[in-house]
């Protein structure tokens, strides 16, 4: 896909972490950015980032869990920027503990942010790109939406949600040849302000499974897709691939090592603060709060390229390259 021109972009979840830089990116291509989230100061900030960059943005305040406001961001939005070229559902909550210690209002709270928010944005995008037939929806999602993990069933069940959604919309486009694309992104541990803010009972704070990536990683990944619609999905992170390959061919073996590891590599030594925000019902960058930006506090563990990722965009480049260099290494030994 050839892109042309500036578009009109939405974010969700754009006020922290991959929505944040995705958001950013799309604004350094000169594109208009609206920019959907729930606090104040995140929000504010990621919209003068979006304009440094060289785009116009937008930042409106939504809660993704409520289709009627994300229904008037989205007529907002075509009312202030235009119509709506590409929309990317980024936004998520979750719940660090085990499934005996989250009330069933978390897990309702989760899944009305992490599941039907991907369902509210994506319908508000469709009710405006169906008549016009095109537009691209981009979901963010997880190595966790095919292996789930302990400690984040709430999470790790909405994620698969998002999956089977998605693979259900695609088949009715292709049914109704519709010029409208939906592609998936499955994201890898990503150095993010989630583990700060979202709610955790663990003893130790929270950490990303190891290898960890920043966030840009995931949001060049996002803009790709943006651009690459006719895809399925794209994997990131060499960790998602190696999960979901290793889950296809072992799932009972997955279950044991990660009943023997999930816990331990979900936590850091450190003990859990007592002043530790929480985000499930509330923003914690609104009001007198203060501005989390893209990134958590693992920057000195996360790696800045992924080798995997750049095969994922360039997949026909590798292939060639490989075969190259098969073709090459037969005429060597032929010659030798």
């Amino acid at each position: 896909m050839i892109r042309k021109g500036p578009r009109t972009v939405v974010v969700t979840g754009a006020s922290a972490g991959v929505g944040r830089a995705s958001a950013r990116l799309f604004g350094a291509r000169g594109d208009a950015v609206a920019l959907l989230a729930r606090g104040e100061k995140g929000l504010e900030a990621a919209a003068e980032e979006v304009r440094v960059a060289g785009g116009r943005a937008l930042p409106v305040p939504v809660d993704v869990a409520d289709a009627r406001q994300v229904e008037e961001a989205a007529r907002r939005v075509e009312d202030e920027l235009g119509p709506i070229d590409v929309w990317v559902n980024v936004a998520f909550s979750t719940v660090f503990a085990p499934v005996s210690q989250i009330t069933p209002a978390e897990f309702r709270r989760i899944t009305e942010v992490t599941y039907l928010g991907y369902v509210y944005g994506t319908k508000a995008a469709l009710e405006r790109m169906l008549p016009r037939d095109r537009g691209t929806v981009v979901q963010a999602g997880s190595a966790l939406a095919y292996r789930a993990i302990p400690l984040q069933a709430g999470y790790c069940a909405a994620k698969h949600a998002v999956k089977g959604f998605t693979e259900s919309l695609r088949c009715e486009l292709l049914h109704d040849g519709s010029g409208v694309r939906v592609t998936m992104v499955q994201l890898p541990a990503l150095n993010t302000p989630q583990f700060d803010w979202v709610l955790s009972r663990l003893p130790r704070r929270p950490q990303p499974v190891p290898p960890i990536y920043q966030p840009e990683i995931a949001a060049r990944a996002i803009v790709f897709a943006a651009d690459h619609p006719g895809r399925k999905e794209f994997w990131v992170g060499s960790m998602t691939a190696a999960t979901l390959l290793a889950n296809r061919l072992a799932p009972a073996l997955i279950d044991r090592y990660l009943a023997r590891t999930g816990y331990r590599s979900q936590q850091t030594q450190e003990p859990q603060r007592a002043d530790r925000p929480a985000n499930l019902w509330e923003p914690v960058d609104g009001g007198d709060g203060r501005d989390f930006g893209a990134h958590g506090r693992f920057d000195a563990r996360a790696h800045s390229r992924s080798p995997q990722a750049w095969l994922s965009r360039h997949r026909r480049l590798a292939a060639v390259t490989v075969a190259t260099g098969l073709a090459g290494a037969a005429w060597l030994s032929r010659h030798a």
